[in-house]
Formats: C-alpha cells, structure tokens, sequence
C-alpha cells in the first residue's frame, strides 16, 4: 500500500520521545472554510501515515490540527495550546509532504520534513 501524500510525527521534547495517542485533523481550505480530508491518532512512534490515500493530492492550502491539550492532560502536565493548526500551501501534487511538530507544553515548532 502507497503511503499518504501528507504525513505527520509529533516528538515530545520536554520528555525525549515521540508523542503517542495524539489525534490529528486533516483539512483543505475550501472557500471561506475547511474541509476534512482525514484523521488519525499517532502510533506509539508518534507518527501517522495514512492520513488520506495515495493519488488523492490536490493544489491548495491545508491544515492540520494537532489535539495535543488531552495528551499533556493524560500524562499530568499542563500546556498553553490545547490545539496547534499548522497551516501550510501544496503546490506539487507528486511530492510527498512531511510536517513534523516538535512539541513541549509550552511551546513548539513545525518545518516540512523529508
């Protein structure tokens, strides 16, 4: 099976490991609002992988909203950003597009990965 054109891994910084059992929303701009493309909850490596099917791809801006306030409340922290949505533009429907998410409570950062 083809992996998806978009995916995703959440590392957990403040502790070192990845971020296990973190849903994650995928979307597509469509006029004023979002669409739902696919959701997931990341795996024990804190990645998800099949987010929406091989082939399916198309230009426009997207979204991914990582729900990351219940997986800090589970492991007895407390964070800033109960939900972080990290927008991003798809120009090149044959390119696969990694977004990792480096997270901390209080904090975070995105790129586009490989």
């Amino acid at each position: 099976m083809s992996k998806s054109p978009i995916t995703t891994h959440i590392l957990d910084t403040a502790v070192g490991r990845p971020a296990a059992g973190v849903r994650v929303v995928l979307e597509k701009q469509d006029g004023g609002g979002f669409t739902t493309l696919g959701d997931g909850v990341t795996d024990a490596d804190g990645r998800i992988t099949d987010l929406m099917a091989s082939g399916t791809l198309t230009e426009g801006v997207h979204r991914l909203t990582f729900y990351v306030g219940d997986y800090l409340a589970d492991s007895g922290r407390k964070g800033f950003y109960p939900q972080i949505p990290v927008v991003f533009e798809i120009g090149a429907t044959d390119e696969h597009y990694h977004v990792p998410l480096l997270l901390n409570p209080f904090g975070y950062s995105t790129y586009r990965g490989s």
